[in-house]
């Protein structure tokens, strides 16, 4: 693989691409209205695309936005089925194969064969080689950017990637998937974004390998966690971390960011990480205990959706079994069993 990219954007526009990104992006909405209807003229509307893409006549849609509250509130923009569609195209043909290998083999969010798990077993191993490096004692560095996907400048964005990118077809095209209207900032929901996210902050990850030569560290998105020797050292890393994404990415780190003694675990993924065990977050026990409040009512209610409860169920469980609470688990079973929910 060439270590830019050239002189590939029009080779990567065939109709077997373009097919296999709307196999994807249709994946789990082959009943929505909008799929439907595309699929009815299937041919027709994907060779469009293609023509439009190749006179450079394409134009992105209206986004419709909707709120999301779990984990967090946030604003979740989608774009028409079609753009989804490009999105598909231009990350698999592009991003992946060119960006993949540029990121440090401890990053895990969103990128294949890695994910929320391994990037927990990740920190886990290194705590235990930390342990067996500094000792018994040690610090633990949390860091994460505030508002991270609302604050990304798409100008240091676009130097980014046009370090990589030398086709100038391609370099326009993805100036206009990131044109929004807007110079700051890029939508969660699109598909594209999550690894715009990625190659970004890759900058930081670098910066952290390369430069600084940090043993330990492990990103999640915007969520890196550092494990160093001393206080006064993890103290420093914050500090030279701070600098680097205002300085370099124009981006500020969440003011919750912090160092303290490796004894009090990794909060990290939604588990709470020791060397030798893994717990979940009460957080997580809390939306438990109260979700199984609600399904109880809506059982005793004649109002019970059996197929989201057991969405929902099967969901807790999954969770869980990355964590060493069999005894936790094992109680939550009763509670359902003694309430007809099992």
């Amino acid at each position: 693989m060439p270590k830019t990219i050239k002189n590939v954007f029009l080779s990567k526009l065939t109709f077997e691409k373009m097919l296999s990104a709307h196999i994807r992006a249709s994946k789990g909405k082959k009943t929505k209205k909008e799929v439907i209807i595309f699929e009815m003229e299937l041919e027709t509307n994907l060779i469009r695309i293609m023509d439009e893409i190749k006179n450079n006549t394409y134009k992105f849609g209206e986004y419709r936005e909707f709120v999301i509250h779990e984990p967090k509130e946030r604003i979740i923009k989608s774009l028409p089925y079609r753009d989804r569609i490009v999105h598909q195209w231009y990350v698999e043909e592009f991003i992946k194969p060119y960006f993949m290998k540029r990121f440090i083999n401890d990053t895990y969010a969103c990128l294949d064969n890695r994910g929320t798990h391994k990037s927990v077993i990740c920190v886990q191993n290194q705590l235990r080689n930390a342990t067996k490096l500094y000792g018994e004692n040690y610090y633990i560095l949390k860091t994460d950017i505030k508002k991270y996907f609302y604050s990304i400048d798409k100008e240091i964005l676009l130097k980014i990637l046009s370090s990589k990118i030398k086709d100038k077809k391609l370099l326009e095209f993805s100036k206009k998937i990131l044109d929004d209207g807007n110079e700051v900032g890029i939508p969660i929901g699109n598909y594209t974004s999550q690894f715009f996210a990625n190659i970004y902050l890759n900058e930081l990850d670098h910066y952290v390998k390369d430069e600084l030569k940090i043993k330990f560290y492990t990103r999640y998105m915007d969520d890196q966690i550092f494990i160093l020797k001393t206080k006064a050292e993890a103290k420093e890393v914050l500090n030279l971390v701070s600098t680097f994404v205002s300085a370099h990415l124009n981006l500020l780190l969440n003011h919750k960011s912090r160092y303290y003694p490796n004894k009090l675990g990794v909060d990290f993924c939604g588990y709470i990480i020791y060397p030798t065990h893994i717990l979940l977050r009460k957080r997580f026990k809390k939306k438990v205990k109260k979700s199984i409040k609600q399904w109880i009512y809506l059982k005793n209610n004649n109002i019970f959706y059996d197929k989201k409860f057991l969405l929902s169920y099967n969901s807790f469980l999954g969770h869980a079994s990355h964590s060493n609470s069999y005894n936790y688990v094992n109680k939550i079973e009763i509670i359902l069993y003694n309430n007809n929910l099992k």
